[in-house]
C-alpha cells in the first residue's frame, strides 16, 4: 500500500479490525515519513445498480452514498467511524437481498432512519433535499414531526 502522504511504497498494517460483515479496517504507517492512516478493504460483490425515479438506473456508488452523510453530519458531532459503519450497514442491507436493482427512494429511507438515530440536525439537513422542501413550512412540519417521536 503506497503512502498517500509521501507516496513512498512500503507501509505497514499496526492494526486490522473487522467492522462489518464484509469490510476490514487496517491501520498502517509509513516506513518513511512514519504518517499514520487508515484503510478500509472490502470483499468485491455483485454490482447493484440503483433505479433512479425518472426510471434510469446507475451503478450503486459508495462514495456517493458516504458523500451525502458527510454533508448532512458537517459541523455536527458525529465521527467519521459512525458516518464509515453507517454507510456499510445500508450497503449491507442492499445486497443481501435477490435483486441487483434497489430503488433510490429505498437508499434514501435508509439513510434517513440511520441519520434520525445519529443526529437530529443531519437528519433534517438530509430530509430538506430528500424531500424536496420548498419553504419555511415544510421544514416546521418535519421538525414537529420528529419532536412527536422522541
Amino acid at each position: 500500500m503506497k503512502c498517500p502522504f509521501c507516496d513512498a511504497p512500503d507501509t505497514a498494517v499496526i492494526e486490522t479490525r473487522e467492522t462489518g460483515e464484509d469490510t476490514t479496517r487496517r491501520r498502517r504507517e509509513c516506513a518513511s515519513c512514519e504518517r499514520r492512516f487508515t484503510t478500509y478493504e472490502r470483499v468485491e460483490l455483485k454490482p447493484l445498480r440503483v433505479v433512479k425515479k425518472d426510471g434510469s438506473r446507475s451503478l450503486f456508488d459508495r462514495v456517493k452514498l458516504k458523500r451525502g452523510f458527510i454533508v448532512a453530519c458537517e459541523k455536527r458531532p458525529v465521527t467519521d467511524e459512525q458516518i464509515e459503519d453507517a454507510v456499510s450497514d445500508i450497503e449491507h442491507r442492499l445486497r443481501v437481498g435477490d435483486s441487483e436493482e434497489v430503488q433510490s427512494k429505498q437508499i434514501g429511507e435508509l439513510v434517513m432512519r440511520k441519520l434520525k438515530k445519529l443526529d437530529k440536525v443531519a437528519y433534517i439537513r438530509f430530509a430538506s433535499v430528500y424531500r424536496e422542501f420548498a419553504d419555511l413550512d415544510d421544514f416546521e412540519r418535519e421538525v414537529k414531526i420528529l419532536q412527536k417521536t422522541n
